[in-house]
């Protein structure tokens, strides 16, 4: 078995072309890192680096084996940081993207919750309707609405039978009267809802085998999901939400729900983490969190 520095050298070199930055970035002495990268090579029976007096770089045979070399380190740390949570109680930055209405009406709160009971938590949470890119951004999981896209994420259900839901103000359905059926909203103002460019013009309804998809117009529209919210508060028009987002607001009676015998598109409502090494600890302790308080509020 290879020890952990003698693979820590290797990573290094690999990542940095260098064995003296790999050596400095160990702490260790060039010579000593030369040895261990020595010493792995032997014990493998192959070169994983080829050197020349100017440059060094990875064989096809260290190639291959440095994926493997990456994973057993990050198992190995993930391994440490959960006995040392076990003991110390949840360490470490949780860095979350939710979509901006229910981060701000409905996350934010239970954040702080979150935080009480895991004070040695650092949280860091950013607020956006567009799906943050997992890859690109300096965030490590996302609050998703909807059926994942991308197959490569990992997808850890919070209410995975979770459905939107067409509603108004009272005030409004005074005025211009409660649609009874899906297909009446051809007739009312619809509160659309604009994501990456594309307008919702099309809300889908199902009644067991029965559907019915309506052709929306309105005067109002907008990309940010809060904005939709309020619209609808104000009485300007039907809304077709997550009911997460506004089940707080069906209950205390600003909204009504509209058509209780149908039932809208599915929204599977998912914490999306890029790869299952970066389901840490801590990740799956927020995981079980949210998915109590999300049961709890579609049951208010």
């Amino acid at each position: 078995m290879s020890s952990i520095l003698d693979l820590e050298v290797f990573v290094r070199t690999a990542d940095t072309g260098s064995l003296s930055a790999a050596a400095r970035s160990l702490s260790l002495t060039p010579a000593a890192a030369s040895i261990a990268l020595k010493r792995l090579e032997t014990r493998l029976g192959t070169r994983l680096l080829a050197r020349s007096t100017r440059s060094m770089r990875l064989t096809e045979e260290g190639r291959r084996y440095l994926d493997s070399v990456r994973v057993a380190l990050a198992a190995l740390s993930e391994g440490e940081q959960a006995l040392k949570q076990q003991s110390q109680g949840l360490t470490g930055l949780l860095q979350l993207a939710a979509p901006s209405d229910f981060g701000r009406n409905v996350v934010l709160g239970w954040l702080d919750e979150f935080k009480q009971q895991h004070p040695n938590i650092r949280l860091q949470l950013m607020l956006n309707d567009s799906n943050a890119d997992l890859f690109r951004e300096t965030v490590d999981i996302a609050l998703r609405f909807g059926v994942p896209q991308d197959s490569s994420l990992v997808a850890l259900p919070i209410a995975p039978d979770h459905h939107r839901v067409a509603c108004a103000s009272p005030a409004y359905l005074a005025r211009h009267g409660t649609p009874q059926v899906p297909l009446d909203l051809s007739h009312h103002s619809a509160l659309r809802y604009m994501r990456q460019g594309q307008v919702s013009k099309t809300w889908r309804f199902h009644r067991g085998s029965d559907v019915q998809e309506v052709d929306v117009t309105g005067d109002f529209l907008s990309d940010d999901g809060e904005i939709v919210r309020r619209w609808a508060l104000a009485g300007h028009g039907v809304a077709y939400k997550a009911r997460l987002d506004v089940v707080a607001d069906i209950a205390a009676g600003r909204l009504v729900a509209l058509f209780d015998d149908w039932q809208g598109e599915p929204a599977p409502f998912n914490l999306m983490c890029p790869h299952r090494l970066q389901v840490s600890e801590r990740v799956k302790v927020l995981h079980g969190f949210l998915q109590e308080r999300c049961q709890a509020l579609l049951c208010s």
